[in-house]
């Protein structure tokens, strides 16, 4: 495609040696080393949500089980509720943990006429999924990536998956550590605003 410069990177899988291709503007996911066939280009907000529920569902995950975000609270917070929306029709046990704190942990439900939405709730971890959000692996956060990975390891065996945007897990060097099964990586740029002088 005109304009793409892709790159390979290997990620981990049970089964099968998977590699994420990344373009520009899109990101290809999950393809096998031996035949190296794109499955699908994605974009815009469905690009983030319909590959992350094709592959949970990938995963046979059962009623009960639980995906658990883990992320900054409030710049991450709306697209872990954007993620568990793109779920709620599976009957998973969803829950946010601010930043690594488990101890804060707290269900997401589904309110009537709002949608998903993280609850005062606490919650029990027992996690099937962990997803990782971006926005920990930005500048001058209270964590590092040697945390995030003795956190895996806690919780292991455990798939983990990994949703950022503008190549921020890259960028902070997280990549040569944490071997996401999954990596969704979107791209705001531009942002175009509009305003009448």
């Amino acid at each position: 495609m005109k304009g793409a410069v892709p790159f390979f990177m290997p990620v981990r899988d049970s089964s099968i040696i998977v590699f994420l291709r990344f373009y520009r503007n899109f990101i290809i996911f999950s393809e096998e080393i031996s035949t190296m066939v794109t499955k699908e280009i994605f974009r815009s907000v469905p690009g983030i949500l319909r590959p992350f529920k094709e592959y949970l569902q990938s995963r046979k995950i059962t009623n009960g089980d639980q995906i658990v975000y883990y992320g900054c609270v409030g710049t991450c917070t709306p697209f872990v509720e954007l993620l568990a929306m793109s779920m709620r029709g599976m009957h998973l046990e969803q829950v946010f943990v601010p930043l690594l704190d488990e101890s804060k942990a707290k269900k997401i439900i589904e309110v009537p006429d709002v949608g998903m939405q993280v609850c005062g709730d606490p919650a029990q971890l027992h996690p099937k999924i962990i997803v990782i959000m971006g926005g920990m692996a930005m500048p001058n956060m209270p964590l590092t990536k040697e945390e995030v990975q003795a956190l895996i390891r806690q919780h292991s065996p455990v798939t983990v998956i990994g949703v950022c945007f503008m190549s921020m897990f890259e960028k902070a060097g997280w990549l040569d550590m944490i071997a996401f099964d999954l990596m969704i990586d979107a791209t705001l740029d531009p942002v175009t605003v509009t305003k009448k002088e």
